[in-house]
């Protein structure tokens, strides 16, 4: 047979094969479950590994470090995303605005998760939750604060905080803004930013490191980081910033709304989610008993549900009472929390 009566043949033959293989790799994804998250591999991928383990369900899962919402965005209808998971509520909040989720009608997601910690509409479910604290030198003499009080002029040079830009601060303002409106959060941030001891800037844990090394007295940053750098390995520089601090839950002022202010982990079902049922299933896997002891004694995370063991060193910190606050209302304040802290140049 010549070339140019084979090439023909060939074609058809490698259309054939490309089909079968595609066909195959449509019927192996379709079993198993597709999570697009912004969270970092190593605190999510040992609770996807158990959930696999215990229902042979493999997934599928894409890092995504920005623009989440965009990516999905561009796959429209034919996206293979099945699950979104991310931190902060503001971020939940804006895949549901984008349009991006479904509800999903789950008797053991509403059972076990509080309404305050999931859409009214059940398009986004909370899965752990991070306080917001105090940092606290441990030689000083402070059992209780209140948010308001890192106000106070005796902190004057003695405060440290990351950006204020930061999703985890700008949740704590909107907070601050539903409790107490936003004039008084606004006089509030500036006599905060005057009882700095150093620039706005870096992450929670070196707030301890800064607690440590005599520059603050004080900080406000999540619980978690706590939990890692007090169980870090004795001689490390996170077990030295970790023993040089202690934890106070800090509550806002006012009496109907005594609580700690916490933001959370959370995902939602994908709108065009191939694979509905799977992704239904690892939600409700990842609020079950073992896999929320896993965010509390793996990631130091605060489960939300009810009689979980937590890690010693979480568990020190005492009970943790909730603002009450549902957390809808302190995203509705995200926006004027970010113009505040841009109006009184809190990061300068």
């Amino acid at each position: 047979m010549r070339a140019q009566q084979l090439r023909p043949l060939l074609r058809s033959m490698l259309f054939v094969g490309f089909a079968a293989v595609s066909t195959l790799s449509s019927a192996a994804w379709s079993a198993d479950v597709s999570l697009y998250t912004t969270r970092e591999p190593k605190l999510i991928q040992p609770l996807l590994e158990e959930f696999t383990k215990d229902t042979g369900v493999n997934v599928n899962t894409v890092f995504v470090k920005d623009g989440l919402i965009e990516r999905v965005k561009a796959e429209g209808d034919k996206s293979p995303a099945d699950v979104l998971m991310t931190v902060d509520i503001g971020n939940l909040l804006d895949l549901v605005e984008a349009g991006i989720t479904q509800p999903v009608d789950s008797k053991v997601l509403k059972e076990t998760i509080p309404a305050n910690l999931r859409g009214q509409d059940d398009q986004w479910f909370t899965l752990s939750l991070r306080d917001r604290v105090a940092y606290v030198a441990k030689d000083l003499d402070v059992s209780a604060i209140t948010y308001e009080a890192f106000a106070d002029p005796k902190w004057k040079g003695k405060v440290c905080i990351r950006s204020g830009q930061h999703p985890y601060n700008t949740a704590l303002i909107a907070a601050m803004i539903a409790h107490n409106g936003v004039e008084a959060t606004e006089d509030w941030l500036r006599n905060v930013k005057n009882n700095l001891g150093r620039k706005a800037a870096g992450g929670d844990r070196d707030v301890a490191r800064d607690i440590l090394g005599g520059i603050c007295d004080i900080g406000i940053a999540n619980a978690y980081y706590v939990g890692r750098m007090k169980n870090a390995e004795p001689g490390t520089d996170a077990r030295k910033w970790g023993d040089a601090i202690k934890v106070v839950r800090p509550t806002f002022a006012a009496e109907k709304s005594r609580g700690t202010h916490v933001n959370i982990s959370g995902a939602a079902v994908a709108k065009h989610a191939p694979n509905k049922d799977n992704a239904v299933k690892l939600l409700e896997y990842l609020v079950s008993d073992k896999a929320q002891a896993m965010y509390a004694n793996a990631n130091y995370e605060y489960p939300i549900k009810e009689g979980i063991q937590l890690d010693p060193v979480v568990a020190s910190f005492g009970p943790l009472v909730v603002d009450p606050l549902p957390l809808t209302e302190i995203a509705r304040h995200r926006k004027q929390a970010s113009e505040l802290v841009d109006k009184v140049g809190f990061n300068n």
